[in-house]
């Protein structure tokens, strides 16, 4: 899931942007002319940036400077560990544990990492809308550390999450506690933003009408979605669950959003958001786990239209006055109501009020004076009688919505 820079990278020549921007080109010619219905394809056939919807192969800071600034809606970033691993790791039976090892975890010093951090934040910051948010993902190795880094440069924290894992790897050497989670770092672009996506009403739905809460238990990234190389062995060690990229983007994005991935890894970020009908932009330097994201990219079925449209807030919806209901002729003046149980009884007037035994006022007063209650929502209240039986007016206000296409 994550690729980052050798320590020799930090002291980079200039030339060596140029070389990545010649590869980058090159892997897009290859790819316009692919088979129609490629992620490329499409891309370039809908007139859009040659960024979009794309793995772009290279260094992320400097890929990024490709991007418009202000041209991203959510960063999802599974940044190097640095998991100053010392030496191989076995289990009882003496057999090697396939761990992180890999050149691209390992820096020079805490330093070091520090720096990459830094240059890495700074150019998602400026590719994020000023009221994008930015998802980051780490252990206990380095999320403290670039949670530090995130406040230094104006990130605003909205949450952390615990992924606690389902299935975590045992602790071999009975040194430590069982290492079983990892933590995500949900923060805003700055302090500033208040006008950021969280579909609340979505993921309480999600979480069987309950409010999602900051744990989330999940399996790790096993058996027939774990990619494998041509040995049968783990193609990338680091791999994520699309089911923990499920969540996050449901969280945190709408569909036709721009969600980032600037080490893109195997492209779980971008599988997601393309199965979800999200637009992605990854980042990878290793052509080969580039070229595997793309193909796996490929092959995912986005979801039908229809089938992504989330749970909204009352809030967001447009305000229908009772009176528009009478407009559009789904209820006359003279037209009684009821409660549910047929206890209470008004009459609708052409003013859009109603009277209950000489008592008029609004369909909310009127509620809460038959009740005898300082309030009442008018709207789920009364009822229109039917042959079915006793029928919200709240249906008809949401026929008007639909009507005026603000359904949500």
């Amino acid at each position: 899931m994550r690729t980052g820079r050798s320590p020799a990278e930090f002291g980079r020549p200039a030339g060596i942007e140029y070389r990545v921007g010649v590869l980058t080109m090159t892997v897009l010619r290859k790819r316009a002319a692919s088979p129609s219905g490629s992620t490329a394809t499409l891309a370039k056939d809908a007139g859009r940036p040659d960024w979009l919807d794309e793995i772009i192969v290279g260094d992320c800071v400097a890929a990024l400077e490709r991007l418009p600034a202000a041209s991203v809606d959510v960063v999802f970033a599974d940044p190097p560990y640095n998991l100053q691993l010392e030496g191989a790791l076995t289990r009882p039976d003496q057999s090697r544990v396939d761990a992180v090892d890999d050149e691209w975890d390992k820096f020079e010093s805490f330093s070091a990492y520090d720096a990459f951090t830094r240059a890495w934040l700074l150019a998602c910051r400026r590719v994020l809308k000023p009221n994008g948010t930015l998802w980051v993902i780490g252990s206990y190795h380095n999320i403290f550390r670039v949670g530090t880094t995130l406040q230094d440069l104006g990130y605003w924290m909205l949450n952390d999450i615990v992924w606690r894992k389902a299935n975590p790897m045992p602790n071999f050497r009975g040194k430590r506690f069982t290492n079983a989670h990892e933590t995500l770092i949900w923060a805003s672009r700055s302090q500033d933003a208040k006008s950021y996506t969280f579909n609340y009403e979505a993921m309480k739905a999600f979480n069987d009408d309950l409010q999602m809460r900051s744990d989330w238990l999940l399996p790790i990234c096993t058996g027939g979605e774990r990619l494998k190389d041509e040995g049968g062995a783990k193609l990338h060690p680091t791999q994520k669950p699309e089911a923990l990229l499920y969540r996050v983007l449901l969280a945190s994005t709408n569909p036709g959003d721009v969600v980032l991935d600037p080490f893109s890894g195997t492209g779980t970020t971008a599988a997601v958001a393309r199965r979800l009908g999200r637009h992605f932009v990854g980042v990878e330097r290793d052509p080969a786990y580039a070229e595997a994201a793309r193909r796996r990219i490929d092959a995912v079925v986005p979801a039908p239209v229809e089938g992504l449209a989330l749970q909204r807030p009352k809030r967001a919806e447009p305000r229908i006055p009772f009176g528009a209901v009478l407009e559009a002729g789904l209820l006359s003046p003279g037209d009684t109501l009821t409660d549910a149980k047929g206890r209470h009884r008004a009459q609708v007037r052409a003013d859009g009020t109603l009277d209950a035994g000489g008592v008029t006022g609004s369909i909310h007063r009127i509620g809460a004076h038959v009740q005898g209650l300082e309030a009442c929502n008018g709207w789920t209240f009364w009822h229109l009688p039917t042959d079915t039986g006793p029928r919200p007016i709240d249906d008809l206000r949401a026929r008007i919505r639909e009507g005026l296409g603000l359904a949500g």
